[in-house]
């Protein structure tokens, strides 16, 4: 079992693991150090002791699966209306290089109904080869059937990595998928490489709020399964000149899903996908009243990009949650990123801190999203940002 053992007969009561705790979790007690509940198993403490009074114990992980049995790169072909979204594409992309060092195929798993042509459309993007299921209970995604579903192909053609992409589909996917198969998942990943000696996914993604990049490993269990971030992969030219192979698997079909999609319905304001804009307009509690979101959206129409916000705003109401951005919303990364009267709290900063270029608007010069922002203008943001709409027509035009 993990956790840290102190050998009492050597510690001094220095307190030199206190200064290292970063999460105030050692006293010192007669002399000797304790280990509070908020420990984190960190490892800090034990580094730092010059005694080797504090012991790290790493719990010794059971291999359930034989490894070398799992080969090749996946992805998720998550589709819309017979469409693959963006993120597919840059996935395979990125799931070429990484099958290239690994000398393996790319495959894509796509499910839903009547798709036959998407999966032509991944084989020009790069897959080898692409697993269809083709059914009428797959058309709509749901999270049972298609976790089901996924589940059974993998255990009959034993991938070693599954890429997926970071939408809310995927989201709730990957973990389910993980979970049932009791391997790791490393999720929101922004770069993947291959440690071809070992062949282990070195899978980076932001840590502790941004502040750093961690990169992760899953080197005791396969799959290694990673979502990704949309945006962040650069997805290859089709190529029409591409031959595939399209393997229509058998699969037992889940026939008593517990949740029924009876309809599927579009934001009628959600002209751009939020996830795939390269060019987002956020709005905040500087925008003072609902009805000022009018020049927020005009702002995002002139510049072609979509409209984002702050939890506060959906909160109350002013806008609908499948806007909101940040930690309890969607993580974005488009290449221009408006912050509009948004303060910029840490939970916010953690669904957009990614994005190439930063512009931020708020009157108060001390508001925190000035220390990530590329550009910032002091400004009221009622004033600012009408002048931005005129400045930018008259330049489109």
């Amino acid at each position: 079992m993990t956790g840290i053992k102190i050998e009492t007969d050597k510690c001094t009561g220095c307190k030199l693991c206190i200064s290292a705790c970063p999460f105030g979790a050692i006293t010192i007690k007669n002399m000797k150090a304790e280990i509070l509940n908020n420990c984190t198993l960190c490892g800090a403490c034990s580094s730092s002791c010059k005694f080797d009074a504090l012991q790290f114990e790493n719990e010794k992980l059971q291999v359930d699966n034989d490894i070398t049995e799992y080969k090749g790169v996946w992805v998720f072909a998550e589709q819309k209306n017979g469409i693959p979204v963006s993120v597919v594409l840059e996935l395979l992309g990125q799931g070429r290089k990484l099958a290239e060092q690994l000398q393996v195929p790319l495959s894509a798993v796509l499910l839903g109904e009547n798709v036959e042509d998407a999966a032509k459309t991944l084989i020009t993007y790069g897959a080898d080869v692409v697993y269809l299921v083709d059914s009428p209970v797959l058309k709509h995604y749901n999270d049972e059937a298609y976790t089901d579903v996924f589940i059974q192909i993998i255990n009959k053609y034993k991938p070693e990595i599954i890429l997926i992409g970071g939408t809310t589909y995927g989201r709730s996917l990957a973990p389910r998928i993980s979970s049932r198969l009791n391997t790791g998942l490393t999720a929101d990943c922004t770069g993947l490489e291959i440690d071809k000696d070992k062949r282990l996914l070195l899978q980076t993604r932001p840590a502790f709020g941004g502040n750093i990049m961690a990169t992760i490993v899953c080197p005791n269990q396969r799959p290694q399964m990673s979502t990704v971030r949309p945006k962040v992969m650069k997805s290859l030219e089709p190529d029409a000149s591409r031959v595939g192979e399209i393997i229509k698997t058998d699969v037992t079909i889940p026939s008593n899903v517990k949740t029924k999609v009876t309809k599927m319905v579009s934001a009628i304001n959600e002209k751009i996908n939020l996830l795939e804009a390269d060019v987002i307009v956020s709005a905040g509690r500087g925008i003072e009243d609902p009805q000022n979101m009018k020049i927020i959206e005009e702002l995002a129409e002139v510049l072609g990009g979509a409209v984002g916000a702050s939890r506060a705003i959906v909160d109350s109401g002013w806008i609908g949650y499948n806007h909101q951005i940040g930690q309890t919303g969607k993580v974005v990364s488009p290449k221009i990123y408006f912050a509009c009267g948004i303060s910029g709290a840490i939970q916010h900063l953690a669904g957009m801190s990614s994005s190439d270029v930063i512009i931020a608007v708020n009157k108060n010069p001390d508001a925190p999203i000035f220390k990530i922002a590329n550009f910032g203008i002091v400004g009221d943001v009622l004033e600012v940002v009408p002048l931005l709409v005129k400045e930018f027509k008259s330049r489109i035009s």
